[in-house]
């Protein structure tokens, strides 16, 4: 079943989660017509490489076309509409930019398995949950109400200031009029009325006057509280969020409300600037005793820029962290010499902005790294599709810089993966007179000089950026708080979910937190230490509980990626636990789990029934990548022979647990049909047996152990054949029991 009609059998909660991140950059119509392509493309590869980028979306264009010359045919006027509009969305706003569409489809996708993960979860998780309060929504509507009123109030100010504008233009006429009269016309009684009348419009002007300032007061004000309050804590909520979708979390929206919200108060104090600036020439042209603008205006022009400078300081972010193409889902670690993206964006989108404005990236201030490649470009407003004041480092490489002593500080397979580091940016604006100096700074990244050095840099990002909200805290690992289990086992269904598409249930995740805690106890409010994550080795073992996990993602990733996604891999049971599963079922059902003795292992356990009726259990020796890089691994459930006492090979794997036909199951997943028995002289090319590589095991009777099963054997079915043909059963019984010398 593809994940798209995963999606579509959501509860409608879910539904409207999913509803809410399809809109005009991607349209659901082409996710629902396009489905299985669009899910059959590496879309976070082409996030990270323009060439493929590109290549993905003219396939994409002409798979639109395809769509649009079918319903042409069906003469489906409403559908032939909306594609000839996406097929012009797609051509004009990503041709220039075609790793944004990438992003944006991968993002959909990611975000899609988080829900259908989070749908099979009995409760949602405390960091969702704190992610998505109902407190969160109501403050970001209440911003965006008070945005509104203020740009409102400040275009009404305009009006007033117009008004006051007016008012001392008639001041002014009148003034010179009674001032161009002769002498003696001055003396007259109707002069003296003009005086009278004068004075009643400068007290008219005076309360004018003060009236506008302290409506401009006002607008400061409400300004004011806004940046300090909802706005503020906004953009940290933000950040958090970007955080926690780093790390394998929801997906983060809100930036472009954001930009709105900001750029809505720039242009409001700059309106309100203009405002000020409208009563210096007024008063230049009139003052008298008691005039309030000399008296207010210099304060509120101080306090005007002060806000300025504090909106365009917070508008500075780190759009998309830092993350190198080649592992799309593992930001944040960066290796030396590879080229990493790393995109940032104002928040204050001004058309007076675009391409004014350079960024410098660089890395730390210790100087044991470099940044290699284009570390200064300009921000503009063309390369982002929603048209965002952006700009995206795509060539920058890390350099550890050699030592006084002439050697590299910790280059090497040693390289501490607990040591972060930081790339920072800096910018300058200037705008309408003002000068305003902008930085900001990625997320803390670690570097590593080996692939092999990545597992634990990840955990290093991981830890971080669950525990913390400091975005900048590079001595974090000095003395790494604890954290909460409950918290940390929805980040681990987050690693399932954003990399192997499908995140890992309750009883899966008791099982991760029983081999954590060593016991069975409520783990709601259980602390966990980093050095229990990531450090210690696990009970009677030789590798870490991390590393046990990461190899596992691994073997999912790259050998039983289908098998896991449609959910026939328990995976995560000890062996206590399928005993107890399996004992009650019809002999030949079996379940597939991770090994926990070998690291990237999977073994299948089935029950049988003995002559008595006792129930018995068997097991296989886990394979691992290197076994199932030679034979699909359901292939390997398809062909499985045990060859028991009485010599007979058979499969005696019946059932998938509960109750699943093993064909039903995993049919659908076999490379091939299991070629029939034949002759040596029926097929094969130059006179050769075409042969399969089957795996075979032996089991005796009277034993009360599990028995390993031999290496596969490269036995074909109809060599078996000719086998039972000139051997006896004898001989080919010590043939299958011995394993194959290495050749």
């Amino acid at each position: 079943m593809s994940q798209w009609s995963q999606v579509q059998q959501l509860e409608i909660k879910f539904l409207e989660q999913v509803d809410q991140f399809y809109d005009d950059n991607f349209p659901m119509e082409i996710r629902h017509l396009l489905a299985q392509w669009i899910e059959s493309q590496d879309w976070e590869a082409a996030a990270n490489n323009e060439a493929m980028a590109m290549i993905l979306l003219q396939n994409l264009i002409i798979q639109v076309d395809d769509q649009l010359d079918r319903v042409s045919q069906e003469k489906n006027l409403l559908l032939i509409h909306n594609l000839k509009r996406v097929r012009k969305l797609l051509q004009g706003k990503y041709h220039g930019n075609p790793m944004h569409i990438a992003v944006i489809i991968s993002n959909c996708l990611r975000e899609e398995r988080r829900i259908l993960a989070a749908a099979s979860m009995p409760v949602q998780g405390p960091l969702e949950k704190s992610l998505q309060s109902s407190v969160v929504s109501e403050r970001q509507r209440n911003v965006e109400h008070k945005v509104s009123a203020i740009k409102n109030s400040a275009q009404m100010t305009d009006q007033d200031v117009k008004y006051l504008e007016d008012l001392q233009e008639e001041f002014d006429f009148r003034y010179k009029t009674i001032q161009s009269l002769e002498q003696n016309d001055k003396n007259s009684t109707l002069i003296k009325q003009e005086m009278l009348a004068l004075q009643s419009m400068l007290n008219s002007l005076d309360y004018k006057r003060k009236e506008v300032l302290n409506k401009i007061g006002r607008v400061i004000h409400e300004i004011d509280m806004l940046m300090s309050n909802m706005l503020t804590e906004e953009l940290l909520d933000w950040k958090r969020r970007q955080q926690i979708a780093c790390i394998g979390g929801p997906l983060h929206g809100g930036l472009d409300q954001l930009q709105n919200c900001f750029t809505l108060l720039a242009e409001s104090l700059f309106q309100v600037r203009r405002q000020l600036e409208k009563l210096d020439e007024l008063l230049t042209r009139l003052t008298y005793d008691g005039d309030p603008i000399p008296v207010q205006r210099p304060q509120l022009l101080e306090k005007v820029n002060f806000l300025l400078y504090n909106l365009f300081r917070n508008s500075f972010v780190v759009e998309r962290q830092p993350c190198m193409p080649t592992h799309p889902q593992r930001p944040m670690v960066l290796k030396t010499l590879i080229q990493f993206t790393v995109k940032l964006r104002l928040l204050i989108k001004l058309p007076e902005l675009n391409y004014q404005i350079r960024v410098k990236a660089t890395i730390d201030n210790n100087r044991r790294f470099v940044l290699c490649g284009t570390h200064v470009k300009a921000m503009n407003m063309d390369e982002s599709a929603n048209g965002s004041l952006s700009v995206e480092f795509r060539h920058l490489q890390p350099k550890e810089m050699k030592t006084s002593a002439g050697s590299k500080g910790n280059e090497g397979p040693h390289m501490v993966t607990e040591e972060l580091h930081s790339i920072s940016f800096e910018t300058q604006v200037c705008l309408y007179g003002l000068t305003i100096n902008l930085e900001t700074s990625s997320l803390p990244v670690v570097m590593i000089s080996n692939v092999s050095q990545l597992p634990n840099a990840w955990a290093s990002i991981i830890w971080y950026n669950l525990s913390t909200n400091d975005p900048q805290n590079l001595s974090f690992f000095n003395n790494p708080p604890a954290a909460t289990l409950s918290q940390l086992l929805e980040v681990l269904s987050w690693q399932f979910s954003s990399y192997v598409g499908r995140g890992l249930n309750s009883e899966q995740l008791n099982m991760l937190a029983e081999k954590l805690m060593g016991q069975q106890v409520s783990y709601n409010d259980y602390q966990l230490s980093w050095a229990k994550f990531c450090k210690e080795h696990l009970p009677g073992k030789s590798f870490t509980f991390w590393v046990w996990l990461e190899a596992i993602l691994d073997l999912i990733k790259k050998h039983i990626l289908p098998l896991w996604i449609d959910g026939y891999v328990m995976g995560f049971v000890s062996k206590e636990k399928e005993r107890i599963l399996l004992k009650d079922k019809t002999p030949g059902t079996f379940l597939l789990r991770f090994s926990e003795s070998n690291l990237g292992g999977i073994t299948f356990t089935w029950v049988d029934q003995l002559e008595n009726g006792d129930v018995t259990f068997h097991s296989v020796e886990p394979y691992n990548k290197g076994r199932l890089a030679a034979l699909p691994f359901a292939d390997i459930l398809r062909d499985y022979k045990v060859i028991m006492a009485d010599n007979v090979p058979e499969n005696p794997l019946k059932y998938l647990y509960p109750d699943i036909p093993k064909d039903k199951a995993f049919g659908k997943h076999y490379s091939c049909q299991p070629n029939e028995v034949s002759k040596p002289s029926d097929g094969g090319g130059k006179g050769y047996v075409p042969s399969v590589f089957i795996p075979v095991s032996k089991i005796l009777n009277d034993s009360t152990e599990p028995h390993s099963p031999s290496d596969l054997l490269p036995m074909s079915p109809s060599v078996y054949a000719v086998l039972r043909e000139h051997l006896s059963p004898t001989a080919i019984e010590t043939a299958v029991s011995c394993k194959l010398s290495p050749s």
